[in-house]
């Protein structure tokens, strides 16, 4: 056992022999990169002084120190929200008399949309996926829900919906003041391809079936 425990120290002190070697050629070649880092920047001063000639210094007096105005923050964010729902804003004033189908239910249909589609559209063609109520709404809240509810359904790939307005029978006059409305919103919403009248078991001239944008997968 004694004999084990030389031998282990002896080879324990060889290491550490071996350690401290390691560790003094590391730091003179440490020191070696150091001098010559020192002597190459000697070179290049006298190599400047060479060249250039005397040199005379600035007195710190003359340094000025430029600071330009900062430039005042803009809110872009604020800006591009409220560009935003400028873009998605509905407005009540929208003409939209002329761009409907005076046919036995009033209809709608961008220009690239052929007859053919309102039609299938009537019979019933794609199956109806969502529908939003609207009926008891204030014009504002009826405008927001709207067209946050279009917005959704184009964005979920949904292609068919029902928009439920009322016939107005509740209404001052029995005018059907929601009606007309709903139809002049769906007209600026880029999501709606067309829409029509709903047939009389989907809620008949209370109601309207749209047909939104394929969106890509």
């Amino acid at each position: 056992m004694k004999a084990r425990a030389s031998i282990k120290l002896v080879q324990d002190l060889q290491d550490l022999k071996r350690s401290l070697a390691t560790a003094r050629e590391q730091a003179a070649a440490l020191v070696a990169l150091r001098e010559a880092e020192h002597q190459r920047q000697l070179h290049e001063l006298a190599l400047f002084e060479r060249t250039v000639g005397q040199v005379t210094p600035l007195a710190a007096a003359m340094h000025a120190e430029l600071r330009g105005a900062k430039p005042t923050p803009e809110p872009r964010q604020r800006q591009e929200d409220e560009a935003r729902a400028l873009h998605q804003s509905l407005s009540d004033e929208f003409d939209v008399d002329s761009l409907l189908e005076t046919d036995e239910a009033l209809s709608y249909r961008r220009e690239h949309i052929g007859q053919e589609v309102v039609r299938k559209l009537r019979r019933g063609h794609w199956t109806l996926q969502a529908q939003l109520d609207l009926h008891g709404l204030r014009r504002d809240e009826a405008r927001e829900q709207l067209g946050e509810f279009i917005r959704l359904a184009a964005r979920t790939g949904l292609r068919c919906v029902r928009v439920v307005h009322g016939k107005g029978n509740g209404s001052p006059g029995r005018e059907p003041v929601l009606k007309h409305r709903v139809r002049r919103w769906l007209v600026q919403k880029d999501e709606v391809l067309a829409f029509t009248q709903a047939r009389a078991s989907e809620g008949g001239n209370g109601a309207l079936i749209v047909l939104l944008r394929e969106t890509s997968s």
